[in-house]
């Protein structure tokens, strides 16, 4: 294992070269877009074998000035990629690396253990600052996910590194997925009431150049930051109602019960045993049932209540500027394996 002291941390200042990780991810994709802008150097670690629907992003990736690839895995950091990726030194490190599935054995895998590996590789190489991309969702840990999450965490800002550590609210694909069931005519669905919680939603684009100002920003030095999108928190409920504005349709809702999931994450674990794929169906209830019971925006231990008021917010782009722009280029949002409907 690496075992290397941590440099000293001169303020950063000017143009940098990054090491980006999960940059086939569209936060990733975003984010080498906004380095790119910004004339920083990005060396982008991606896998060999990408997912097919990453092929394009790997195109986009290939064409920004700036921009070069690595293709490795960040799993295996001591392996040959390690020097591959030092032919010139590196600034810092912005990880928008997350576990596909949030199932127990990727989420230890990839939320932690590649993290924790990447920062012991990073005091080896006496790199300076280190960027991650966190959730806002791990201030109340409930979820295998959220629990690896923090243990990085906690390690990252323990470890003398210039760090920000990034929780945004939601983003806009997560809060999109149902905009085919409502061109087809069929409700928008919601837990309860649709008001049990409430959320900021804000844009790849606009998270990206947060991430990015961390770089040279002092103040967002060595600081834990959520942040959400512009405007009012929003409930699901609302988020409906604007949707079905923007297609022109009257709204029609119908309402699901959040206990449902858990009732389902029972039965799934119940058969585990017998038929091992309904383990992580399981988890993938239990995190549909915490998302439709809580709120992404800031927790307020003292009240034990979320607060849309300490709730930072940031950027320019609305959600409904980005249902406007969906339904205006027929667009959809594909959640692949965390799609609930």
């Amino acid at each position: 294992m690496f075992d290397a002291s941590p440099p000293s941390l001169p303020p950063l200042g000017g143009s940098k070269r990054v090491l980006l990780l999960g940059a086939t991810g569209t936060i990733g994709m975003a984010t080498a877009e906004a380095l790119s802008a910004k004339s920083h150097s990005v060396v982008a670690l991606v896998r060999d074998k990408a997912a097919p629907e990453h092929q394009a992003h790997l195109k986009r990736l290939s064409s920004l000035a700036n921009v070069s690839l690595i293709f490795g895995d960040a799993t295996s950091l001591q392996s040959e990629v390690a020097e591959r990726l030092c032919q010139a030194p590196i600034d810092a490190v912005l990880s928008c690396l997350s576990s596909r599935t949030g199932e127990p054995k990727d989420a230890w895998a990839i939320d932690y253990q590649a993290h924790s590996d990447l920062l012991r590789w990073c005091k080896y190489k006496r790199i300076e600052q280190f960027i991650l991309l966190s959730a806002i969702c791990v201030q109340r840990p409930r979820l295998a996910f959220q629990h690896a999450k923090l243990a990085f965490e906690r390690e990252l800002r323990d470890s003398g590194l210039r760090y920000s550590i990034v929780r945004p609210t939601a983003y806009f694909k997560s809060v999109s997925g149902q905009i085919d069931r409502l061109r087809k005519g069929k409700p928008f669905l919601l837990f309860g009431n649709g008001e049990l919680t409430a959320c900021k939603p804000i844009s790849d684009r606009d998270l990206a150049t947060f991430l990015t100002n961390c770089l040279s920003n002092p103040i967002m030095f060595n600081r834990t930051l959520p942040v959400g999108g512009p405007g009012p928190a929003m409930t699901p409920k609302q988020q409906g109602e604007a949707l079905f504005q923007v297609l022109g349709k009257p709204p029609k809702f119908k309402s699901v019960p959040p206990g449902l999931f858990l009732r389902m994450a029972s039965f799934c674990k119940a058969l585990g045993t017998f038929v091992p794929p309904l383990k992580k169906r399981a988890e993938f209830l239990r995190i549909a049932h915490y998302y439709a019971t809580e709120s992404m925006l800031c927790y307020d231990q003292e009240h034990g209540e979320y607060s849309e008021e300490s709730t930072p917010s940031f950027g320019q782009d609305t959600l409904v500027d980005h249902y406007t722009d969906l339904v205006r280029n027929r667009g959809s949002a594909d959640l692949k394996e965390h799609a609930m409907f």
